[in-house]
């Protein structure tokens, strides 16, 4: 299973209650957001940036690894 790194497209896998990165409003970040891996932290967490399809950037949070969804877009090939 490929590992995730820095500018991979990922998905969350639970809820996250957060601020908005503009506003410092509440908000919910809900299962299935997807995010841009902008840093890594020792592969046990990663810095998410949550945009809208503007570009616009809405939320950023550091997630734990085991909360993210690595998202494909085109076929991996696995070795056997």
């Amino acid at each position: 299973m490929k590992q995730i790194k820095d500018l991979d497209i990922v998905a969350i896998t639970e809820d996250i209650q957060t601020n908005h990165y503009g506003t410092g409003e509440s908000i919910t970040l809900y299962k299935g957001q997807v995010g841009t891996v902008v840093m890594e932290f020792d592969g046990t967490a990663f810095e998410v940036e949550f945009s809208g399809n503007n570009g616009s950037t809405y939320a950023m949070e550091t997630v734990p690894a085991e909360k993210l969804l690595l998202l494909y877009y085109e076929l991996v090939a696995v070795a056997a």
